[in-house]
């Protein structure tokens, strides 16, 4: 089975594969060279889901700040609603 890079995964796959990697190395039962590479993926992984939630936790603060000064807008409704 052949594993994505880190950084074409979505963060919610991202963080599934590292609960398993997480999983697995506390079981304890894994080579010692298996668990190096289990904790290397991990830090990719990790740093893969540390990227996403700052992207997405700017996205919140940029559009919470416009909101602050946005007017009420009338809503209409599509033709197709």
């Amino acid at each position: 089975m052949s594993r994505k890079k880190p950084e074409n995964l979505s963060f919610e796959e991202a963080l599934s594969e590292l609960e398993t990697l997480v999983d697995r190395l506390e079981q304890g039962d894994i080579s010692l060279e298996d668990s190096l590479k289990s904790f290397e993926r991990g830090i990719a992984l990790t740093r893969n889901c540390q990227q996403a939630l700052s992207k997405a936790e700017q996205k919140v603060s940029i559009l919470s700040n416009k909101s602050l000064d946005a007017e009420p807008e009338a809503f209409e409704a599509d033709a197709s609603d």
